[in-house]
């Protein structure tokens, strides 16, 4: 008789673990800019961190080869992971929707601990909602999902496009000359408005000073994770509906053929730099201005980073199937099986060596500098899971999840 604690688990992929892995390192060579600076600066260097030349270069290597991706690339096996805990659960003959809406009804708890006791950008709880929305789709096949997924993103596209789309075309006419009084004050009212207040000073207060005080600060923007989660549906849910399809499709296992991972990396990946590239130096030509900015990072930047997002995965994967018995390969791939406590570790460790209550250090690195923390921060995410992982079954967070969304303490110590 097979108990819970000699059931199957779902079967495990070192492709699916190594890029997991390498996606939660790149999201924090993101995120260290908005745990280290005032969140403009995350847009743009005008706003916070820009002073010197080597602040720009950091700027524009991470927009073109990071920003997006990585967040991308951890949606898509998001999905993937997704349906192969659906499909294991199915094998047990166990409830699926059970296992499944337990798994993000506890991950949307975590993720709003997360926001509003440890960071403010927070996404667990968006996966979460995201994630309710993608089990309907289970059933589809490869091709369904990513027709829809496309579908979806266009229509984010669309929405996007009125929202920052407009605003560029209202300064453009607003600055062009002759522009009418009407438009010019519309337009002095859009930039005064506190939506494009750097806030600099006021944000350099806040996370210098106590928990207490920023811990308020965030639960006076309650609204925050649910309107997340809302641009979520139309930015994140794409991307897992594409990662089930290519966990079905083989793709995301390591399924293909060598010269097919070849072929969409070159496709992909090509021209997702050259756009992306092209963006950033838009960017730069005009002066980091904020509404260009803002409107680039949110808008224009979405296709080359769903380009570079599956670009990257069949790079990754190549590069996996090719050294996965080499030590750094496995150990990249124990970062990944520990993905959860790595992501929720590095936010309570970087808070405290930036915010007020901790080290203090917020705002007072530069740009570059930042590339520092990110390194260390990336020796210990490859030190500690493999080791771990050897004497125990799950990361400690990962067996946290595991244990409430089945109400009952899971297995740790392997035998």
């Amino acid at each position: 008789m097979q108990t819970a604690e000699t059931l199957p688990a779902a079967p495990r992929y070192i492709s699916l673990d190594a890029m997991r892995g390498f996606a939660v390192m790149g999201i924090l060579a993101m995120n260290i800019i908005a745990f280290a600076m005032p969140e403009w600066a995350y847009i743009t260097p005008m706003a916070f961190g820009g002073e010197t030349q080597a602040d720009k270069v950091s700027w524009f290597f991470s927009f073109v080869f990071i920003d997006g991706k990585m967040r991308g690339l951890f949606s898509l096996l998001f999905g993937a992971s997704m349906m192969l805990i659906i499909q294991s659960a199915q094998a047990k003959g166990e409830s699926a929707a059970k296992v499944h809406f337990s798994r993000m009804g506890w991950l949307a708890v975590f993720g709003l601990i997360h926001f509003f006791f440890i960071w403010f950008g927070d996404i667990l709880f968006s996966y979460a909602v995201a994630g309710c929305f993608a089990y309907l789709f289970r059933n589809w096949t490869p091709r369904r999902l990513v027709k829809w997924a496309l579908i979806i993103l266009a229509i984010g596209l669309a929405v996007f496009g009125a929202m920052f789309g407009g605003m560029q075309v209202l300064q453009i006419i607003a600055t062009a000359p002759g522009a009418s009084a009407e438009i010019v004050e519309q337009y002095q009212k859009m930039l005064s408005s506190e939506d494009f207040d750097f806030n600099i000073a006021k944000e350099l207060a806040l996370h210098r000073s106590s928990y207490t005080a920023i811990v308020t600060a965030k639960f006076s923007e309650w609204y925050t994770p649910i309107s997340g989660a809302a641009l979520a549906i139309l930015s994140t849910l794409p991307l897992m509906m594409m990662g089930m399809a290519a966990q079905k499709h083989g793709f995301i296992t390591g399924d293909w053929e060598h010269r097919r991972y070849v072929r969409w990396a070159l496709w992909l990946c090509v021209p997702g730099f050259g756009i992306s590239a092209i963006l950033a130096a838009t960017v730069m030509l005009l002066g980091y201005d904020k509404i260009n900015a803002l409107a680039v990072f949110m808008l224009w930047n979405i296709v080359p980073q769903y380009m570079l997002t599956i670009g990257y995965s069949a790079l990754m994967i190549l590069l996996i199937k090719r050294y996965q018995n080499s030590k750094f390969i496995k150990r990249v791939a124990a970062a990944g099986q520990a993905a959860f406590t790595n992501y929720l570790g590095t936010s309570i460790v970087m808070t405290t060596i930036f915010y007020g209550y901790g080290f203090g250090l917020y705002g007072y690195a530069g740009r570059a500098q930042l590339w520092l923390f990110v390194i260390g921060a990336w020796t210990v995410m490859l030190l500690w899971p493999r080791p771990w992982l050897i004497r125990y079954r799950y990361g400690p967070l990962e067996w946290l999840w595991r244990s409430l969304s089945r109400l009952q303490l899971q297995p740790m110590q392997r035998s």
